[in-house]
Order: structure tokens, then C-alpha cells, then sequence
């Protein structure tokens, strides 16, 4: 299926297929389900999250809608946050251009009750012992992390990832490396998270015939349940707690 292609001619996600919108939609639902938001969300939430790299705005514009809390959006790619202006609105959503991975600790303008994002970690897999970090000090005491990152353990990924011409053909940003569970946990740890949590999910592909969706979700979720093939999953859930 069609990638979705930054200003760098990098890889940056996928095109919105049938699957790919089913499949962001229950990262979305798996996002806020680890949020400690009111039962009642009928009142306006004094809660923001902030989503890092959220490309055309697809992840952002679904966490506003089923949250009901304030939701920015920052991506490096104008490209891409003119087309998530255009695209997607709600009162509670806005896109800015922003660099966070280079930036200090100084650059967020307040504090988050939540940092989220899909595949954005491993974009900065030689850099996260600074900028783990940097992400704590951007929550608020008690905030939370919450991600989707590929895990290196997938058969498919671990080749993708480490065979040259293969990360070549996938248009892979040189610094961009998957990880595997334990890598993830002791990293947050070393950087001050508690709470942190990290397990592999999901087995829906987004290039899946639309047919096929229904029945592979079923059984993704019955895979999850199986400590031996969950290990195999595409995607590490992570969550880490700042102290």
C-alpha cells in the first residue's frame, strides 16, 4: 500500500486504507482507555494531551473526538500539519509545526497531562536517554506516556529494520530503529517513569482486504491472549507514569 511521504522523502506512515482508519481507531480507543479521565465528559476536561509527530492528523483528530480534552498536535512536516489544518477541526483540536526532537526542555509552552504518539519513539532510538527525560519534565506531576511503537520482535519488522536494502526500500530515516519490550521498559525507567508498563498488541496490518478486518481483529485479539505469539505482535502499547 501507499506510504505516506515526508519533505525528506521518508517514510511516515501509510494511506488511509479501510483497515489503516480501523486500526488507528483502536489505537485511539486503546490510547484513552489509559487515561484517567471523568466517567462524565459531557463538561469541558481541564485535560491536555499532547500528541508528538502526528503526521496529517488522523490519531489527533479521533483522541479529540473520544476524549473530549484539549488535543495539539506538533509534527517537523509542514506538509503534513496543513493538511490536518484542512482536514480536521474540532473545537478542542489545534496542529502546530514543531520540532520536539531537537528541542530543550524549555521548548513546550506548559505542562501536559498526557504525551502520546504513534511509531514517534524509535524515530529517536540513539537519542532517548536525553530525551526521555525531556518528556517527563513536559508532564504534569502524575502525567502520563502513552505510545504505539513497532516492536522489533516481529519477524517482518526485524527484517525491515535491519536489512539494509530492505530499510532502504521502506524509506527509513538513518537514526530510525524498532525496539524490542525490555529495551523500552529500561530506558523509561532509567529516566524516572514509574508505573511503566510495556506489552506487545495488535496484529491487524493496514494494508488488510477490507473483508478480512472483522475476522483478523477477532483473531489479533484471541493472539494477544497467548504469551507465545503475543511476543510476535507489530507493535509495542507502552505507558510510564512521571513521578
Amino acid at each position: 500500500m501507499s506510504s505516506i511521504v515526508d519533505e525528506r522523502g521518508f517514510n511516515q506512515g501509510y494511506q488511509l486504507s479501510i483497515a489503516q482508519k480501523a486500526r488507528l481507531l483502536r489505537r485511539a480507543r486503546a490510547i484513552v482507555s489509559e487515561m484517567r479521565l471523568p466517567a462524565e465528559r459531557n463538561r469541558k476536561l481541564d485535560v491536555h494531551i499532547l500528541e508528538l509527530g502526528c503526521g496529517t492528523g488522523e490519531l489527533a483528530f479521533e483522541l479529540a473526538k473520544i476524549a473530549g480534552a484539549r488535543v495539539t498536535g506538533v509534527d517537523r512536516s509542514q506538509k503534513f500539519i496543513d493538511y490536518a489544518s484542512a482536514n480536521y477541526h474540532q473545537p478542542n483540536l489545534r496542529f502546530l509545526v514543531a520540532n520536539f526532537s531537537d528541542s530543550s526542555r524549555g521548548a513546550a509552552q506548559e505542562k501536559y497531562d498526557y504525551i502520546v504518539g504513534n511509531g514517534i519513539l524509535h524515530h529517536l532510538y540513539y537519542r532517548l536517554d536525553k530525551f526521555l527525560p525531556t518528556l517527563a519534565f513536559w508532564l504534569r506531576p502524575g502525567g502520563r506516556l502513552i505510545f504505539w511503537e513497532p516492536n522489533l520482535k516481529n519477524p517482518y519488522l526485524f527484517l525491515i529494520f535491519k536489512v539494509a536494502p530492505l530499510r532502504h526500500m521502506a524509506r527509513l530515516e538513518p537514526e530510525e530503529m524498532a525496539f524490542t519490550p525490555r529495551f523500552i521498559h529500561r530506558k523509561l525507567t532509567a529516566a524516572g517513569f514509574c508505573q511503566v508498563r510495556a506489552v506487545t498488541r495488535d496484529f491487524l496490518l493496514p494494508n488488510t482486504p477490507a473483508s478480512w478486518i472483522s475476522s483478523l481483529v477477532k483473531i489479533g485479539d484471541f493472539l494477544e491472549k497467548v504469551p507465545v505469539v503475543r511476543g510476535c505482535a507489530q507493535s509495542i502499547f507502552l505507558t510510564a507514569t512521571a513521578s
